[in-house]
C-alpha cells in the first residue's frame, strides 16, 4: 500500500525581473515528476547535483509550496491544505497535524543544528511544540531518543559545537524520531561526512527504519550508499525522473543513457574487473533548469541520442514489471 503518491509535481522558481520590463525568468527545478512510495520502503532518490533532489524533498513535505501537483500522503493531499492569509500562503491547521508524521534529516549537520541551543532543546523542540511531553518526561524522552541513535543520554546539557560531524548528525536523526513519525526524507544526509562515518550513518538509519517502521525517500549522488538502504530507485535528471526499478534490477541492466552513465563511473574494488570495465563519460555540461533542452532532456549529452530525441519528448513507461524508463530507444 502506497504511503506517499506524488503525481505531476512541479516546483519552478520567479528570478529576479529583467531591467527593461522583460518577463521573469523561470528555473524549473522540478518539472513534473511522479512515483510512489510504499509503506515501510526506502526509495533512493539519485542524480547529478542541481537535479532538483533536495527541491523535491522539501515539495514533499510543504516546506516549499509545489507550483502544482499533488502529492498525497496517507490518502490526503497535502498540497490542498494551504490557506490564503494576507496575501501569502500559509499551513493550514490540519497540515501543520499531519507535520508530526513526516520529518526530515537535513544535508549538512553544522548548519542544521541552532548553535545556542543544548542537545535537550534540540532534540526537545518537537515534542514542546506539539505540547506532547514537558518538563521531566521530555528530558527523559530526550535522553531515550539519544540512546537510541547511539548517543550518551548524558550529553544533554552540551552544545553543537562540542560534537563531531557524524555525532550532530545523529542529534539531528534523534530530532526527526522525536514524534514518532511514518516518514523521514533524509536529505544526503551522509555527503558531509567522512568517509569512515557514513557506513555507521546508514547502519543507524537501517537499524531505526526496522525499529520503528519507517518509510524513508533517501537522496543521494552516492550510488554506492543507495544501493546499501534503498529497496528502489529513482534517477532525476534536470527536473524529470528518468528511470525508476528495483534495486538490484537497476543496477544489473540499466536502461536509460543516463543511468548506465551514473552506474559506470562506481569504483569496483578489484582491480582485474575494474581495469576491463569501460567507463562512459558524458561530455559537455548540464544545461540551465531556466531553459532546458526540447524533446528530451539528456540528449544534449546523449551518446545514443537520434532525431526525434532533440524534439520529442519521451514518456515514462513500464518496459518490465515495476521497471519505468522515459526514452524513446529502450
Amino acid at each position: 500500500m502506497s504511503l506517499l503518491s506524488v503525481r505531476n509535481l512541479k516546483m519552478h522558481f520567479s528570478v529576479s525581473k529583467r531591467l527593461f520590463h522583460g518577463p521573469s525568468p523561470v528555473v524549473k527545478a522540478v518539472d513534473g515528476i511522479s512515483f510512489d512510495i510504499d509503506e515501510g520502503e526506502t526509495l533512493g532518490l539519485v542524480g547529478e547535483s542541481g537535479c532538483g533532489k533536495s527541491t523535491t524533498g522539501r515539495s514533499i513535505l510543504q516546506l516549499l509550496r509545489p507550483t502544482s501537483g499533488t502529492v498525497h500522503f496517507g490518502g490526503k493531499d497535502l498540497t490542498a491544505m494551504w490557506r490564503p492569509s494576507w496575501g501569502q500562503w500559509k499551513w493550514s491547521e490540519e497540515l501543520r497535524q499531519l507535520r508530526q508524521q513526516m520529518q526530515i534529516i537535513f544535508q549538512d549537520p553544522y548548519a542544521s543544528l541552532n548553535p545556542r541551543m543544548t542537545v535537550e532543546s534540540i532534540v526537545g523542540e518537537p515534542l514542546r511544540t506539539f505540547s506532547t511531553a514537558r518538563g521531566g518526561e521530555l528530558r527523559r524522552q530526550v535522553q531515550d531518543l539519544l540512546q537510541r541513535v547511539g548517543m550518551d543520554p548524558h550529553y544533554i546539557r552540551r552544545y553543537p559545537h562540542e560534537f563531531s560531524g557524524g555525532q550532530r548528525q545523529r542529534i539531528g536523526i534523534a530530532r526527526a524520531l522525536a514524534l514518532n513519525p511514518q516518514m523521514i526524507v533524509a536529505d544526503e544526509p551522509i555527503s558531509a561526512l567522512d568517509v569512515s562515518i557514513q557506513a555507521q550513518i546508514l547502519n543507524l538509519l537501517t537499524d531505526i527504519q526496522a525499529e520503528f517502521g519507517l518509510t524513508y525517500l533517501f537522496i543521494a549522488h552516492d550510488l554506492a550508499a543507495v544501493r546499501h538502504i534503498s529497496n528502489r530507485i529513482a534517477v532525476m535528471y534536470l527536473g524529470r525522473l528518468v528511470e525508476v526499478a528495483d534495486r538490484d534490477e537497476l543496477y544489473a541492466s540499466p536502461m536509460h543513457p543516463y543511468t548506465k552513465a551514473l552506474i559506470s563511473a562506481i569504483p569496483i574494488p578489484a582491480p582485474t574487473v575494474e581495469k576491463k570495465r569501460q567507463r562512459i563519460v558524458l561530455k559537455g555540461d548540464v544545461p540551465s533548469p531556466m531553459s532546458p533542452p526540447t524533446g528530451c532532456r539528456f540528449h544534449t549529452r546523449c551518446p545514443v541520442k537520434e532525431a526525434r530525441c532533440e524534439v520529442e519528448e519521451p514518456a515514462m513507461r513500464e518496459i518490465e514489471s515495476g521497471h519505468q524508463v522515459a526514452c524513446h530507444l529502450v
